[in-house]
This record gives C-alpha cells, sequence and structure tokens, in this order.
C-alpha cells in the first residue's frame, strides 16, 4: 500500500548547524507514528519539512505517492489536522469559532457552530464552553479545544505536536486517552512528535527515534523496552547523558 507521508534523504541545516541528516521515513495509512527524541533533535524540523514550512536542502517528500509539489500539498492539506504544543487559538475569536475556523469557509455559521458544539463534546467539553474566550479557559481546556479544532473537519491525517507539554500528569493522561480514542474511531493517519515517554507508549503503532538529525532507531512500542541500542534505553528510561 502506498505510503501516506514518505520522506527520503531529507537533510536541513541551519548555517554549520545540520538539523536533519539523510531522514528515510514512511507512514502507512491509518498508522500511529510518534517521533521521540531530545530538544534539538530534528523532531520540529522534520514536521515543518514534512508540511513545507521549512524547504529541506535535499530529499524529497511524497504525500500519498507523489512528490510533494505545491498542488499535492495543497490536496493534502484539505483533509489535514493539527493540535500545535501551545493549542495555538486565536484569542480574539470565541471557542466555537476557533473549532469552526476551516469550517465557516464552506457552511453557513449555524451549521459550522453546531459542528463545533459536537466536536467539543467529543473531547469533553460542554455547550457552555462554546462562547468562552480562550483567556477563560485553563491550560488543559486549551489542549481539548485545539484538538476539536484539528477534529473538526475529519481529517485523514492529523499531526500532533507536543500534545501533553505544560500539563499535570492527570490532564496529560486524559488527553492521550482521547487522541488514541479518536485515532481509532476515525482510522486517521497520525505524526506525534513529543519527548514524553508516556504519550509514546499510550499512542503509536510504530515509535521512530531522531539523534543528532538522524533516525537511530524505529520499531512497535512493544519492541522499545527489549531495543539493544543503550542511547534509545538511556531516553526511555529517563537516565541523565553521560
Amino acid at each position: 500500500m502506498t505510503p501516506v507521508i514518505e520522506t527520503r534523504g531529507l537533510t536541513k541545516s541551519f548555517g554549520r548547524n545540520r538539523v536533519l541528516d539523510g531522514i528515510d521515513l514512511t507512514v502507512g495509512q491509518g498508522e500511529s507514528l510518534v517521533v521521540i527524541g531530545g530538544s534539538g533533535t530534528g523532531k520540529s524540523v522534520l514536521l515543518r519539512a514534512i508540511l513545507g514550512l521549512e524547504p529541506p536542502d535535499e530529499g524529497v517528500v511524497r504525500l500519498n505517492g507523489r512528490p510533494a509539489t505545491p498542488a499535492v500539498r495543497a490536496a493534502f492539506m484539505l483533509d489535514f489536522g493539527m493540535l500545535f504544543q501551545s493549542a495555538a487559538l486565536f484569542d480574539s475569536l470565541p471557542v466555537w469559532r476557533n473549532v469552526a475556523f476551516r469550517l465557516l469557509r464552506t457552511m453557513p455559521a449555524e451549521q459550522a457552530r453546531a459542528r463545533a458544539v459536537e466536536r467539543l463534546a467529543r473531547v469533553g467539553l460542554g455547550r457552555d464552553v462554546a462562547d468562552l474566550m480562550p483567556s477563560e479557559l485553563s491550560g488543559g481546556m486549551r489542549k481539548r479545544v485545539g484538538l476539536a479544532r484539528a477534529i473538526a473537519a475529519d481529517p485523514k491525517v492529523i499531526f500532533f505536536d507536543e500534545p501533553t507539554t505544560g500539563l499535570d500528569p492527570q490532564r496529560a493522561a486524559s488527553i492521550n486517552t482521547l487522541i488514541r480514542e479518536i485515532v481509532t474511531e476515525t482510522g486517521a493517519t497520525t505524526v506525534t512528535i513529543t519527548h514524553d515517554m508516556k504519550s509514546a507508549r499510550d499512542i503509536a503503532h510504530r515509535v521512530a527515534m531522531l539523534s543528532e538529525g538522524r533516525l537511530r532507531w524505529q520499531g512497535t512500542v512493544a519492541e522499545l523496552d527489549t531495543a539493544p541500542d543503550e542511547e534509545l534505553r538511556a531516553f526511555v528510561e529517563g537516565r541523565p547523558r553521560d
């Protein structure tokens, strides 16, 4: 089956710092891939390169088997959703308009609001939240609103950028559960970047570890605990670097 996302030989440097160094990666249809690694290992740059926000120096990105030309990328983005690390809500818009931001371009406001309220309910937020402003929300609620927006248009592909950063363990566990349920229910292809190993274990079908701009290891969640790679073991176990 043709991969939904594929990179081959992807490189990216900023000055003398090579952040991506020949990344070969595939994400199959309906797969949940979690990319782990410490700060500065290239996770966010890889995400931005796939999205076309950071042009690579070398290599190719393919989307649904086709080189990611502007036309191919535009078509891909029509079926795409994203949960940003900070939720990235529009502070001047009420919650329902944040959730329905894309929908308002294709359907009447009343219908878009109804869809937004449905999606808010799916992430555990009541109808009363719809008319609140982002400034009135807690950090956990903002994440849930961001997740509701990510799934509002029933996307086939969803990216999650550090979905539990800044949350306490209970709220983080709640977000992980929601993501896992949504992935299972919708069959969406998902890519998550995180340094949170609990998120990785809860969300992933497959895990890929970035280190010094390279893919050091790939495997299933079950293989994380038996992989012989020492750097992977230290990261998974939270041991300090030498």
